[in-house]
Parts: C-alpha cells; structure tokens; sequence
C-alpha cells in the first residue's frame, strides 16, 4: 500500500451524493478526491442489481436538476437506467477521473493537532481538511442469522448481492422479506422458479403501481424543450408535496390510501385466508408503501406459497419453520433490506474525543444538525445522513439541498483561514429536539409498526418531517454563527491547505 496524499477534501462514495459533491466542490475550484469501495460510480445503483429493480420514485424527480435526463424510457426507471444515467452524468462533468475506485475507508480519525483527516483505506493512508461522507445509508445489506445457515447446501444470496450468473429456472426458491426489494423480484423468479416459499414476517401495504412506458414523442420533445421536462418535474414534485406528505405527518388522514390498497388486494387476490394474511395491520405509510401490479397476482400463483410463520433453522437443504414443517430449497434469497440506523460506517470515525460517532450516537440517538455535521466531529459533512430521509418524494431532493450547504461552509474556511469548523452542541440538541417534536404525531411514529425508521432507542433518526423545500430554506445559507471556529495562524496557512 502506498500513501495517497493530503488533500483539501475527501469525498466517500461515488453514488448520487459523491457525485453531486465533485461537481459542485469543482465548480467552486475546491481540490478534491472521491474514494470508492465498488469498480464504477453508482452507489446502490451499481450493487443492486437483482431482477426487477426500479427506482419507486417518479424518473423525472430521481435526476439531478442541473442534469435532466429527456431519455427515461419509463415514469420509473429500471436499476440498469439509473446506473448508465449516474455513470453518463460522471463522465460529462469529469467526476470519474476524480475518483479511486476499489478504495475501501476502513477508519478515519480527526487529528487535532494536525487540523485534518487521517483516513486509512484498502490502498494506504490518506489525509484531508475536510471530510464528506457520501457512504449511503442503502450500502450495507442486513444479513439475519439463521441457526444452520452457514451448512445450508444450497445458493443463499442477498437482494443486494445477486448473482447474474444463477438461473433461478426451474429451481425451488425461498425469498425472505416482502419490502420493496422483494416486491420487485419476486414476480420475476416466480415466472420462473419450479416452486417459490416467501417467507413474510410483516405484510407490506401494497398500492397500484401508475408507471408506465415514455412515449418517443415525449422524449423527443423533452430533448427539444428542456423546460417542458423540467415543469413535469416540478409538477410531480408538488403532487407528492402537497398530497401525499400531510397524509404522513398526520396519520388519521391516511384512509384514502388505505382504501385504494385494500382495493388492490381484493382485485388481485381472490383467497379471502391468503388475502387476510396479506392484510397489514399497521397504518399505511408507517412503513414505506410499495407500488407494484405483479407481487400480489405472483403471490396467489399455483407454485408459490406464503409462508407466515416464523423460522427456526435451516438443515440441509431444507428451511425449517416454527411450526415444524420443512421446506426443500434449491437457493434462499435475503430480501432483508439494509442496515440503515445501525450501519457498521460510524463505528469507524472517530472524532476530537477519541469516541466513534456510534459511540456517541448509542449514548443518546442517532442525530446531526442540518443531517449534516456533527458536534465534535469537526470537518465532517455527511450527504442524506440522519433525518435527511422522506417517504414521498427523492432523496436526490435533499442531497442537491444540502451541497450548497456545505459548499458554503468550506468557502468560509478557504476565505478566512478556518481549520476547523465544530457546529455547538446546544445547536444541535435544539435542532434535534425540533425534529422530533414534529415527529411525533406522525405515521412513521404512530402507524403501529417496527421499521428501519426507527433506531434502537425507538426514535425516528431517519425521516425528515416537514415539506423538502423547507429542507433546502434552512440550506441555503451556511450559518457560520452556529459553529465553532478555529482559525489558522496566519493566512499563508490557509492559501497553503487550500491551494
């Protein structure tokens, strides 16, 4: 391993926040390197590549603004789209030769006396001003242990770690989880598979999915006007602003979207035993709702079975339920989702104390200020991180909102010989206790259910809980008066960190 310099700013991953990241630290003449784990830009759009996955937001929110995209073939774009999209949109704007691919952050600690960044990585050691953390809270799946998985004698795979090179045809196959990951794939391996076993733990509420193909037409006018792409865009973004979000902050308005899934239900499924077990029990919305044509008639097919009870054991080749039967599998799919409050990333910063930011975040919550940086961690900025998450509408929203953010702040370090920059404590405690405070009647917090909205202290770190354009109000302004400053002892220190 060889030492892989100083840098002004470190950027961690090379999806949609690191890539937005490079092109506006660029624009701002900010130096910069992109470290990523994976061979190519795409974030979890280069990792999920298991049959069937789509983006479930509309393609003309799930862009960047400043990077419309007139060719979307469908209303909700397949994971191959995406992927050229993000990669196509690096190319043109010279990110990709900003980034170490197969570059893997394994700790990163602030030094205190230096005023920067010590950041190990699979190919050395690294240093940097400032650090960004566009890791991605979908980056890591969640594995479940199952007593006898590791003898099991057959294929097991997780959703986001699909083998392109398994035929599930013909086989008999197990898919653990019914999220939006199975949702996707589960129609297709059904078509496919000898004899599907979906094991449920929780039934999802699910809604008719609208998608639909984008006429030639309407691309080549998108191509010829882009401002009539871009007020499609806005339209769509005010219906889910203004329809769908109040449902969510306030749960008793949610019997519309209740009855529209019911509908669905009873459309699609004719079993009134197999329809009661695919009836939640929960409140609409409290988990994120899922929209799809083809789960449920891939659920009532001759070849699959629904399995609620709980599992016990795998041995063999057989999976084992709670109740005593045993089931052969050819091959089991984890569809279990992704560690998102309890991703393993933050066990390995450790700020000015000497204390991870897990550490510090399994002493009271997981929270920031602004989801972005965090008391005693200085110089730390982190894209869609705590409370930056939204059920209706792109997270791509909220990461383009919180670039100039950032952007600002390091302007403000580079103008007037910052080295480090530490929001207050008081600051952050009375931002966290806002979002809470608004949280509270929401559907993610009373719908009645368990989800990775919640961390183990039982408080929603993840969702944002007003409209996103007030997200990107409190953005658009770094306020330097709510942080801590340490300035270098003379300006040529500055100009020499900063070049």
């Amino acid at each position: 391993m060889t030492d892989l310099g100083h840098h002004s700013v470190v950027v961690i991953g090379a999806g949609f926040g690191g890539i937005g990241a490079s092109i506006r630290l660029a624009e701002a003449g900010i130096e910069h390197v992109i470290l990523e784990k994976a061979g190519d830009v795409g974030g979890t759009w280069w990792a999920n590549r298991y049959p069937g996955c789509r983006c479930d937001v509309p393609s003309h929110l799930y862009s960047f603004s400043f990077a419309l995209n007139p060719d979307w073939s469908d209303t909700y774009s397949l994971q191959p789209e995406i992927h050229r999209y993000l990669r196509r949109v690096a190319d043109e704007y010279g990110v990709v030769e900003r980034v170490r691919f197969n570059t893997e952050v394994t700790a990163a600690r602030w030094d205190d006396g230096a005023k920067c960044w010590r950041i190990d990585t699979s190919a050395g050691p690294i240093s940097a001003d400032a650090l960004i953390s566009a890791h991605g809270f979908l980056s890591e799946p969640a594995v479940p242990h199952f007593p006898g998985i590791e003898s099991f004698t057959g294929q097991v795979m997780h959703s986001a770690e699909w083998d392109p090179s398994y035929d599930v045809g013909g086989k008999r196959v197990g898919v653990i989880g019914t999220g939006a990951s199975a949702v996707q794939l589960v129609p297709i391996v059904q078509r496919q598979a000898k004899q599907l076993y979906v094991f449920q733990r929780t039934a999802a509420w699910i809604l008719p999915h609208r998608g639909r193909a984008i006429r030639p037409w309407e691309r080549a006018a998108y191509r010829r006007v882009p401002a009539l792409q871009r007020l499609v865009r806005q339209l769509v973004y005010l219906r889910n602003e203004f329809l769908i979000l109040p449902a969510l902050l306030h749960g008793k308005r949610l019997d519309l979207i209740r009855k529209m899934a019911l509908d669905h239900l009873t459309a699609q499924v004719t079993d009134p035993q197999l329809r009661e077990k695919l009836t939640p029990t929960f409140a609409p919305g409290c988990k994120r709702l899922t929209p799809t044509n083809d789960y449920l008639p891939a659920i009532a097919a001759a070849n699959t079975e629904l399995v609620t009870d709980g599992i016990k054991e795998l041995r063999g080749d057989e999976i084992v339920t709670v109740d005593g039967v045993a089931r052969r599998l050819d091959v089991l799919v984890l569809a279990t989702g992704f560690r998102v409050t309890d991703n393993t990333f933050p066990a390995r910063v450790v700020g000015r104390s000497g204390r991870t930011l897990r550490e510090v975040w399994d002493d009271g919550s997981m929270g920031g200020y602004n989801g972005t940086t965090f008391a005693g961690f200085p110089n730390l900025f982190m894209l869609a991180g705590p409370n930056t998450g939204i059920g209706h509408t792109s997270l791509v929203y909220m990461i383009e909102a919180q670039l100039p953010y950032i952007v600002g702040a390091l302007r403000h370090m580079r103008d007037n010989g910052v080295v480090a920059l530490d929001v207050r404590p008081d600051v952050q405690a009375a931002y966290n206790e806002m979002i809470q405070r608004k949280l509270r009647l929401s559907v993610w917090n009373t719908g009645g259910c368990s989800s990775w909205y919640l961390d183990k202290l039982g408080r929603n770190s993840t969702i944002w809980p007003d409209y996103t354009f007030n997200f990107a109000k409190r953005l658009k302004r770094f306020d330097v008066e709510s942080y801590y400053q340490e300035i270098a002892p003379s300006k040529a220190r500055a100009d020499l960190v900063y070049g």
